[in-house]
Parts: C-alpha cells; structure tokens; sequence
C-alpha cells in the first residue's frame, strides 16, 4: 500500500517538473529573459482590440513574491467588462529579478 501511495506522489510529482501546469506557449526562457506570449488558447473568431488592461506580479532573488497577475485585475486595471484574450510578459534578470505581467484585451 505504501508503494502504491510513493508511486502516485512520484508520477504526481513527474507531471508538475514536465510543465503540464504551465502556459499554453511558453518561449525560452534563459538567464535574462523579456519576453511575451500569449495566455489565451482559444483564439478563433477573436476581436482585435487595443484596449487593454494589465496585472502584475514580481519576485526578488527568488525570497520575496508580491504582487497580483490575476485576469481580474488586469480587467479592473484596463476598466474592461468583457475580455477576448490574453497575452504575458515575463521578464528576468539573473534570477535576482522576475516579473510577470497578464494583459488583457477586451471592451
């Protein structure tokens, strides 16, 4: 029984370093990274809008995390009451600086 349980929390474990839990596109990342992608997977029949709103988060050498990258907040921040995608930029500076920031476009 015990091997079973090992087992399940080994595989659990396998699947969250293989990123299943990651965006849908993520570029390379390296020792400095500035980069956007998209978070949004469903892009038929998506309005182009340049109206936007934008949340974000950031790390300090990887001790500190404050911050609020969440979709509801960069809808707030925009003033935007329907959404039709979302994009993300990461940035990273040595691992001593990591931001991210949700963009959402919308009306």
């Amino acid at each position: 029984m015990h091997k079973k349980i090992g087992l399940i929390a080994l595989g659990g474990s396998f699947m969250l370093l293989a990123g299943c839990l990651t965006a849908p596109f993520q570029p390379p990342v390296g020792l400095f990274s500035d980069i956007e992608a998209p978070l949004s997977i469903d892009h038929s029949k998506t309005a182009v809008t340049s109206k936007k709103g934008e949340s974000s988060a950031m790390c300090i050498l990887g001790l500190v995390a404050v911050g609020d990258a969440s979709t509801q907040a960069a809808a707030q921040n925009g003033r935007l009451k329907t959404i039709h995608h979302l994009d993300y930029k990461y940035l990273n500076v040595f691992g001593i600086y990591q931001s991210t920031t949700v963009v959402a476009y919308g009306e």
